[in-house]
C-alpha cells in the first residue's frame, strides 16, 4: 500500500509538472505516456504477494511462493529456534513487516516479506513450535 501511494504521488507530480510547465519542451513529449510505467514494479510486487501463502498444519509450516514457477519450503515447527519481526516505519504504519524464521540444523533463515500482522503470525508459529497446538 505504501509503495502504491508513493508511486501514485510521483505519477501525479510528473503529470502535473508536464501539463503545467513542461508542455513547451518538445523532447519531453513522451513523458505523459511513460509515466504510468512507474506502477509496473508495484503491480509486480502485489501479484507476487498474492501468489505467496504460509500454512501451519500440525507440526509443519509450509511457505509457497511463485508466479511463473513455484517454490515450496516446509519447516518442522519443533525445530524452530528463532522467529523475528522487522518493520520499517512505513511497514509499521500499515501493520505489515518482514518475518524471519530460523530452524535448528539449517544454515539459512527463511524470510517472508511484507506479512500482514507479522507479530501475530510470529506468536502463532512460536506457540505451535513449543506447545504443539492444533491446526490454525
Amino acid at each position: 500500500m505504501v509503495r502504491l501511494t508513493v508511486s501514485a504521488l510521483i505519477f501525479l507530480a510528473i503529470e502535473i509538472l508536464y501539463f503545467t510547465q513542461w508542455t513547451e519542451v518538445s523532447w519531453l513529449g513522451w513523458l505523459p505516456w511513460a509515466a504510468p510505467l512507474i506502477f509496473i514494479p508495484v503491480l509486480w510486487r502485489a501479484l507476487h504477494r498474492q501468489m505467496t501463502t504460509v500454512t501451519i498444519t500440525g507440526d509443519r509450516l509450509r511457505y509457497e511462493t511463485g508466479i511463473m514457477t513455484k517454490s515450496t519450503r516446509t519447516i518442522q515447527l519443533p525445530k524452530v529456534q528463532d522467529v523475528r519481526v522487522d518493520q520499517r516505519l512505513g511497514q509499521r504504519m500499515f501493520r505489515v513487516g518482514n518475518l524471519s524464521i530460523e530452524t535448528a540444523g539449517e544454515a539459512s533463515r527463511l524470510t517472508i516479506p511484507d506479512v500482514d500482522n507479522p507479530q501475530s503470525l510470529a506468536d502463532a508459529i512460536l506457540d505451535h513450535s513449543q506447545k504443539g497446538h492444533p491446526d490454525v
